[in-house]
């Protein structure tokens, strides 16, 4: 009876839908539809396995902001879709009540991303004064360009019509008018384009030498040819450099004039603005109603770091004075602060602290900066400032009421909570990944755990214990080693499925790394220390078992990984999915001065003839016969050659196996690629770890390659002579 009815509420909302031929000026009904199909089938499919793909099928949520009259916050979701290839992102405004629901306003395009790294970039609305309005970029029909919305959900519509892609936006005080830049018309890149092909692209400092020469990068949802534009790895489209240009568009007749150079918008505040007096802040957000400035100051004995440990909050009177009103407070000194914020119409400071003895967990806390008191306002177990990949470190909207937070913990996926700023009560708004949260509570809930390395330093992970295991028999160990922030899908770059694994039988752990070391061995070293020290802790209680231990990581991960399979025992298989510093990365961007410097600050290295030794520490290269276990390369194409001096030795000794993902990022982003790579990974460690291989014909030839593997390792002398793992 249950069932007929949730069927009957959908049958009349497609009646609905039907009956109405102007459904795309309506989007609100789409938001119906899907909460409705929601709820059929979280209530009629039984509890569904902790699968790869359900990891990576998961809603995030990002950008939230609230409108002008508090009523209202407007954020987006997105969705993906491994069929399609692609995602989807649909903007929302819901109403600041507890019961509220929220009703969809726009399509938000494709997630526009970082062309480094593929992050999602931060993507704000902005309201309309008049609360009526949001205004977004996105990445839609082609073009990238600015949208509004009513946020009753009746429409949405093209703001800027322009031939270049929009770079930036901003809105008039008075909601009439908007202003945007813009670089080089997108037939003008494709032009630039075509001319490099067909005389030929010259090799020069710009050029990235590891991906493809033209048209390599699909981070904008396109193909779209990438160069450097600065020191070290920071990298854009061709044509990057063409200045901004800026342009007017008048809201009440939708008419675009150029903007006279003597009205371009004047950049933000800037640390260099302030006096140079100051002792080096890093950050700074300004009281726009009275021109008070909250400022964070790295602080605390840095010997050895590559940073002071510490965040002194500050404020100043103004943008003149020399002399800041520090906050005193225990709740505010000797923290790790990331984040600040004023309070609208208050003297208040709000600012965000990770704890590291937490596992990063995020709390805020509000500083009156005339009194000096210091309260908390929300305690959480994970962040409140976005999800562990997607629109990551974007901070909770406020108002003089209210803040709305993308929340997510080691165990729950995003949900969208509201905090009252006068009673500090916290209430869910928004939470689309329910069911998948309660089937990871109900089979494996991560736990958080400390222990120490043999130099006495204490480290902090979310362990999700392997389920239905012999007591007799302890399981086999998963390590992934970098951050473990919001929720975890798979370590940093979610290659590595946590809870699919510990689903399967294999504990599965997330290890924080210690804030960084300025020496490179140092840096890297801890995290082979605190591997083999958490292996140590576990073992001891009978929780795993040490001779079967696997680890995955990604940049940083990678690093630790391959540098613990070099100098340890204690791992038995590994995985890792970008490249490690060798003399062909070197090679390769060795044109550029900013990498030279940056090789050389952060990893000690100079040229290969200049510094040897160091180079004989650092690269894999030269530690091959060190390395005894197999290794599975799952690299992006525009990185993987960088990668080949070390990894086609063990691939043609039988002890690598390597894939490489065509039109791929440093952190890879398009669905399908991430679903193989997380399902690849599962198998792998299986197979080394349990012995199991899946009964599925497709993956005939994988398990043959991994057999032959296992027999020619086999016949191989055992290692020794390596660091005891414990």
């Amino acid at each position: 009876m249950k069932l007929f009815h949730q069927l009957a509420l959908w049958v009349a909302v497609m009646f609905h839908l039907r009956s109405k031929p102007s459904i795309k000026r309506y989007p609100r009904w789409v938001s119906a539809l899907a909460l409705v199909l929601g709820v059929v089938v979280a209530a009629t499919s039984p509890a569904a396995t902790i699968s790869p793909r359900r990891l990576m099928e998961v809603t995030d949520l990002g950008n939230p902001v609230i409108s002008p009259d508090g009523r209202y916050v407007a954020f987006r979701a997105v969705r993906t879709s491994i069929e399609r290839n692609t995602y989807d992102t649909t903007w929302y405004v819901q109403r600041l009540e507890r019961r509220s629901l929220p009703h969809s306003v726009s399509d938000g395009g494709v997630p526009l991303r970082e062309y480094v790294n593929g992050v999602v970039l931060a993507s704000p609305a902005v309201w309309s004064p008049d609360s009526r309005w949001i205004y977004f970029r996105a990445h839609l029909k082609g073009r990238i360009a600015v949208w509004r919305a009513a946020a009753n959900g009746s429409g949405s519509q093209l703001v800027t019509d322009d031939p270049a892609d929009v770079r930036n936006f901003a809105l008039s005080k008075d909601g009439q008018s908007l202003e945007y830049s813009v670089g080089a018309t997108r037939e003008q890149v494709l032009a630039a384009e075509q001319a490099q092909y067909d005389v030929g692209v010259h090799i020069d400092d710009k050029v990235v030498m590891s991906a493809g020469l033209l048209r390599s990068s699909r981070v904008e949802g396109r193909p779209s040819t990438q160069r450097f534009l600065g020191d070290w790895y920071s990298t854009g489209p061709l044509l990057a450099e063409v200045p901004d240009h800026w342009k007017v568009v008048d809201l009440t007749t939708m008419t675009t004039r150029d903007m006279p150079s003597s009205d371009v918008p004047v950049p933000s505040l800037q640390i260099a603005d302030l006096p140079s007096t100051l002792s080096h802040p890093w950050k700074l957000t300004l009281n726009r109603d009275d021109g008070r400035i909250a400022l964070l100051t790295h602080a605390g004995n840095g010997q050895g770091l590559s940073r002071k440990p510490d965040v002194e909050l500050s404020m100043l009177p103004g943008k003149r004075s020399a002399s800041p009103v520090k906050c005193l407070a225990e709740l505010c000194t000797e923290k790790s602060i990331s984040d600040i914020q004023w309070r609208l119409g208050s003297d208040e400071v709000l600012f965000t602290v990770r704890d590291y003895g937490r596992g990063e967990a995020q709390s805020i806390f509000a500083w009156n900066v005339i009194s000096g008191k210091v309260r908390p306002i929300v305690v959480a177990d994970g962040l409140l400032s976005g999800d562990s990949e997607r629109d990551w470190g974007i901070p909770c909207a406020v108002s003089s009421a209210t803040l709305v937070c993308v929340a997510a913990e080691a165990d729950r996926p995003p949900h969208l909570d509201m905090v009252d700023l006068s009673t500090d009560e916290r209430s869910v708004l928004f939470d689309p990944n329910k069911k998948l949260a309660e089937d990871i509570a109900s089979t494996v809930p991560s736990k958080l755990i400390r222990w120490k390395d043999k130099l006495g330093r204490e480290f902090t992970g979310f362990l999700f214990e392997a389920r239905n295991i012999d007591a007799n028999k302890p399981p086999p160990l998963f390590v992934n080693f970098y951050s473990c922030d919001g929720f975890l899908r798979g370590g940093v770059g979610n290659e590595w499925p946590l809870e699919s694994l510990a689903e399967h039988g294999i504990s599965a752990l997330c290890i924080n790394g210690l804030p960084g070391y300025h020496d490179f061995v140092q840096r890297i070293d801890q995290g082979q220390l605190a591997v083999e020290g958490v292996v140590k802790y576990l073992a001891a209680a009978g929780r795993i078992n040490p001779s079967r231990v696997g680890m995955g990581g990604l940049s940083y991960g990678s690093e630790v990984t391959l540098w613990t399979a070099i100098h340890s025992n204690v791992l038995a298989v590994a995985s890792v999915s970008t490249p490690v510093t060798d003399q062909t990365y070197y090679l390769f961007n060795s044109l550029r001065p900013g990498f030279r410097s940056g090789l050389k600050k952060m990893w000690q290295l100079g040229a290969p003839e200049e510094t040897p030794k160091r180079w004989r520490t650092v690269s894999p290269t030269y530690s091959l016969d060190k390395i005894h276990i197999p290794i599975l390369f799952q690299m992006a194409e525009q990185e993987y050659r960088v990668s080949l001096e070390y990894a086609l030795p063990l691939v043609r000794r039988f002890q690598g196996d390597m894939y490489v993902f065509p039109d791929e990022a440093h952190i890879k982003f398009q669905p399908r690629h991430k679903v193989a790579v997380n399902v690849r990974n599962l198998d792998w460690f299986r197979f080394w770890l349990q012995g199991y291989e899946e009964p599925n014909p497709v993956k005939k030839q994988q398990y043959m390659r991994w057999r032959e593997m296992r027999e020619a390792m086999s016949t191989r002398p055992a290692r020794s002579g390596a660091r005891s793992g414990g």
